[in-house]
Formats: structure tokens, C-alpha cells, sequence
């Protein structure tokens, strides 16, 4: 009895849950696929990556040996182009490409010393140290803060993406006129790095976002002069959407 009820449902075709299963499998390749596209690629490996997943199934043309149904009905779907795989697809392109733009950018122009990136979920994270662009407690930019931000200019200037500037400081705390917190101190920072992008390079506003995260979201816990140095940072991030088309080959070769 039990094997006939069984054989009645594999006619039904697949399991409704194997729709969550199969978006859930489009998630994590694309996830592997960013991942695997910042490490050197081989490109012999790169095709055996692809090549693992074929033969489960999950991308084009594999088959899949986790289970074996009748075929699907009519209102099942044919194939793991939701709209949601495509959106996560389209997002991760765009994160590569901003990504390596970014590290050509730095390449080129003998940046990578000075300026730190990193992969996000909220998109491409520029590190700038607090020694780099201001003093102890204060908010003017540096001579070679100054340097620094216009060859960085170059480079925004020629992505389309938004950019949320983000201040941070370490956990000593401040109390002068001008900075009565380090909620103070890492906004105006933030807004005076977003100000020389909008007064000197005439950069779109509407582009911008100044943000002060005071001593919260550290890095390193504040417990030796090295990790409060690290936490005193200024971050350019780049927003990724997945709707945006960088010009990457263009970019590091115009810099100035």
C-alpha cells in the first residue's frame, strides 16, 4: 500500500519544495562564482568549477542525480530563471566588475599601500586610515589627503555608482567645542571628504551620502594602539544594485 501511494505521487511530477531547493542552489552558485572570481583564475580549474555543477544539475545542461521524478507538469517551471536569480545574477556581475575596476584602479596608480578594498554585501568598501587624511581629533584634510582623494576622484568620476562616504573612530572619547562626541568628529569627517569630491571635482551631489558611525561598527576590538589605528578609518562605498554598467577597461588607463 505504501508503495502505491509512492508511485501515485511521483506522477504529480516534482515536489513543490524543490522549487525553494533549486532557487536556493541559483543563490549559491552565483555566491561561489563571486567568490571564485577574486581569487588568479586557471582557467582550466575555472572550467572543472563549472564542469562540478553542471553534473548536479544546477546550471545549464547538467543532470541532476539527487532525485529522479515522472516529467513536471505543465505549470512547473521549466527552467531557475526566477526573477530573483537573474536580479542576484545581475548584482554579482556588477559587484565583479566594480571589484576588479577598483584593483586596477589602485594597481595603476600605486594606491594599493594607501587604500585598502574589500568585498561587501552592501557593495565595494574603500579603507582609507585616519592617518592618512586628518590629524588626531581634528577634520581638515591633510597635503596628502589632498593627493590622495584627487587621483581617487579620477576613478568615481568615471563609475556610475553611488557612493556613501563613512566615518569611524576609535572608543577614546572627545570633548572640545567643536566635537562634543565622536559622533561629531566621524560625520564631519565623512562630510568634509564628500565636500572636496562635490567643490574641487565637481562631482554629482545627488551621488553622495555622508554618514559618521562614531566609535561603533570597529574593525578590531579597542584594545592595543594598533587595531584603534585601524578603526580610525574613512570608508568610500560603492553601491551595487545590479542595474549599473561600470566602464572598468576605461577607467585605470584615464586616471590621472
Amino acid at each position: 500500500m505504501a508503495v502505491k501511494k509512492w508511485q501515485k505521487k511521483s506522477e504529480e511530477g516534482a515536489p513543490t519544495w524543490m522549487i525553494t531547493y533549486s532557487d536556493l542552489m541559483t543563490q549559491l552558485v552565483v555566491f561561489f562564482v563571486l567568490l571564485f572570481s577574486f581569487s588568479v583564475i586557471n582557467q582550466q580549474k575555472f572550467q572543472q568549477f563549472i564542469a562540478s555543477y553542471q553534473g548536479m544539475g544546477i546550471l545549464d545542461g547538467g543532470v541532476s542525480p539527487i532525485v529522479e521524478t515522472e516529467p513536471a507538469p505543465s505549470n512547473y517551471p521549466e527552467n531557475l530563471q526566477t526573477p530573483e536569480a537573474a536580479a542576484a545574477l545581475a548584482r554579482a556581475q556588477e559587484m565583479m566588475q566594480t571589484y576588479q575596476t577598483v584593483k586596477n584602479f589602485l594597481t595603476a596608480n600605486g594606491l594599493e599601500s594607501e587604500v585598502e578594498v574589500r568585498y561587501e554585501d552592501r557593495g565595494i568598501a574603500l579603507d582609507i586610515k585616519e592617518r592618512i587624511l586628518f590629524d588626531s581629533g581634528r577634520a581638515d584634510l591633510k597635503p596628502e589627503a589632498r593627493q590622495l582623494l584627487d587621483k581617487l576622484s579620477g576613478l568615481l568620476s568615471r563609475l556610475p555608482n553611488e557612493v556613501k562616504v563613512e566615518g569611524y573612530t576609535d572608543n577614546r572619547p572627545i570633548h572640545t567645542v567643536q566635537f562634543p562626541t565622536n559622533w561629531e568628529l566621524s560625520t564631519a569627517r565623512a562630510a568634509r571628504v564628500v565636500r572636496y569630491f562635490i567643490e574641487e571635482h565637481h562631482l554629482q551631489p545627488d551621488r553622495f551620502m555622508a554618514i559618521g558611525y562614531g566609535e561603533y561598527h570597529p574593525l578590531y576590538p579597542n584594545d592595543s594602539p594598533e587595531h584603534m589605528a585601524e578603526n580610525r578609518r574613512v570608508v568610500l562605498l560603492l553601491g551595487v544594485n545590479g542595474s549599473q554598467q561600470t566602464q572598468g577597461k576605461e577607467v585605470y588607463k584615464n586616471a590621472p
